[in-house]
């Protein structure tokens, strides 16, 4: 059979999960065909959350380090039956993961094994590379002084935020991207913008507050769908004299006002601003949402510089030819049910592993080429199960595993809930696919009951914490305070304080995760749904969810008569 893709014929299949029906097309079994694996037997959705179940982003511990005793911050809990080291002792030479080689039993299945596997080679405490003064920090490369921060690269001073990628002196953001943005808070979907506040989908704008929609904009204070303005306030054209004293009619070092703004700010956002239905720029023949520079990307969410390929969520910088990855990029292409992989090519069901090629269920590789069945390998080549092989020896047994796990059912398919290292409520599944504990088990996903953080232990109540951020002294930095929605103590560090006082922002009331769910909440999802063009009412798809949808969706050719 070749590689034309006319020669296919779609199928209905039944997902083995979840029971529902789901479409395999011409296309897909072209690529399944191509890099030689059978066809998924789960749904796009249930493949989608089985990745996500794989991500803990953001749970963090206290716990000792394996190898030194020292005490760590670390994404396994104290109980987690996994070896953990520290990040410098995982990278260096203290340990050697072929101590740790196998031999295949063909007797039994390849999952059960490669569980076993994992259970006794060292995994990183956190993966972090070239940060400095950054131990609260995970998924994040070259970065300085950022606390609490979740996939932040090329960074400074960055707290409590999400997806970053050169940002400078920022707090309590969500997806900033480009080459420079610097002192934001409460921002989500930034690209290249500098002093800005509350704003969501933000191009290339400075001194922005409370604004949705905007590019090539500044002095903007609650507006929308503007390009190109300055000084408006309430999507109404000011002079500069007026517009500064309206704004300063706002005194936004005060919580009760700023509390007061953000309800205005949502209110604005999701009852009179329009949304394009879907968000795709300068890309062709794509179909998703926050899609950008890309060709041939299909059922894809968040991604840039993706081509030829499909289900896709939140890669970016060069992916070619790949299928069903989640958190990939720089330089990706030929990858297939993967997790976290950056600069790699020729990869299948591969978790959390950089700079490889050729590699086939590994799990923490770096470096490599020609692995199967591996963790913690780095720099290696030809090795299965942690054991040495010459070329030739490599290659024979590792088709024999490929036709093993071909009977079993396993070949193609993405590691099982069932063997993660996390509960589904440590990982990003629970963000974006909720579930009780009940309902987790029952759909064979682990759960963890002794989540990080502490309840009652509270030495300043939220109605005495001062309401304007000028009256809060340095001694708050030595307080324990309270959620106000979830019950959960935190804390506020003094770099914190720092950047509240400069930026004259109150101290918040919610707990930071809290923060984080009221961002998300504010974006679309990473699934298509029905819907109606709120002007014409045309049918069409959106990522916005029935339940939080936005009054104004409509599309592409009402948004660009009525915004642009």
């Amino acid at each position: 059979m070749n590689n034309n893709f006319m020669e296919y014929i779609s199928q209905t299949k039944v997902c083995k999960n979840c029971q529902s029906d789901f479409i395999i097309d011409s296309d897909d079994f072209a690529f399944y065909e191509k890099i030689k694996v059978p066809s998924p037997t789960f749904c796009p959705r249930c493949r989608q959350v089985r990745r996500y179940s794989w991500r803990n982003e953001r749970t963090l511990y206290r716990r000792n380090c394996d190898k030194t005793g020292k005490s760590i911050v670390s994404i396994y809990s104290p109980d987690s039956p996994y070896i953990i080291y520290d990040t410098n002792v995982w990278w260096g030479d203290s340990w050697n993961p072929f101590d740790y080689g196998q031999d295949f039993d063909f007797s039994r299945p390849f999952f059960e094994q490669f569980k076993e596997l994992q259970l006794q080679v060292p995994r990183l405490a956190l993966l972090h590379k070239n940060c400095t003064n950054s131990d609260y920090c995970n998924h994040s490369n070259d970065s300085k002084d950022c606390y609490l921060g979740f996939t932040v690269f090329a960074s400074e001073n960055v707290l409590h935020s999400t997806n970053i990628i050169s940002a400078k002196n920022s707090a309590d953001c969500y997806k900033v991207y480009g080459n420079s943005n610097e002192n934001l808070y409460g921002c989500i979907d930034i690209y290249n913008s500098y002093h800005c506040k509350f704003c969501f989908i933000l191009h290339d704008s400075f001194d922005c507050q409370y604004c949705f929609d905007l590019r090539n904009c500044s002095n903007c204070f609650l507006s929308s769908n503007l390009r190109g303005q300055s000084y408006y306030f309430k999507n109404e054209k000011c002079t500069k004299e007026v517009y500064i004293q309206k704004v300063k009619e706002y005194h936004q070092g005060s919580y009760n006002v700023q509390e007061a703004l953000q309800q205005e700010w949502k209110k604005m956002i999701f009852e009179k601003a329009y949304h394009r239905a879907m968000q795709i720029e300068v890309s062709v023949n794509s179909l998703g949402n926050m899609i950008f520079y890309s060709k041939n990307a299909r059922n894809c969410f968040d991604i840039d510089k993706v081509e030829d390929s499909k289900y896709i969520d939140f890669s970016t910088g060069g992916i070619k030819s790949c299928y069903d990855l989640y958190h990939n990029g720089i330089t990706c292409e030929l990858l297939y049910e993967s997790h976290a992989v950056v600069r790699s090519s020729n990869l299948v069901g591969v978790h959390l592993s950089y700079d490889n090629t050729n590699l086939s269920y590994c799990d923490s590789c770096h470096n490599s080429n020609e692995l199967f069945g591996c963790v913690g390998i780095k720099k290696g080549a030809y090795v299965i199960f942690n054991k040495q092989y010459s070329k030739e020896e490599y290659f024979v047994l590792k088709e024999k595993i490929i036709e093993h796990m071909k009977q079993t059912g396993e070949y193609g398919e993405f590691f099982p809930s069932s063997i993660s290292p996390f509960g589904y409520n440590e990982t990003q599944a629970q963000v974006f696919f909720t579930l009780t504990k009940e309902q987790a088990l029952a759909q064979g996903f682990l759960w963890q009951d002794n989540m990080p953080g502490t309840f009652g232990k509270e030495t300043l109540l939220p109605d005495d914490i001062p309401d304007d951020i000028k009256d809060v002294d340095d001694s708050i930095t030595t307080k324990i305070l309270k959620c106000v929605r979830s019950g959960k103590n935190y804390n506020i560090v003094g770099q914190e304080l720092l950047f509240y006082k400069q930026h004259n922002i109150p101290i918040p009331r919610l707990h930071p995760n809290e923060r984080y769910k009221d961002r998300m909440a504010l974006r679309p999802n990473r699934q298509m749904y029905d819907a109606v063009c709120a002007v014409t009412g045309v049918p069409l798809q959106t990522a916005y969810p029935p339940e939080r949808r936005p009054k104004m969706i409509v599309s592409d050719e009402v948004y660009n008569k009525e915004v642009l």
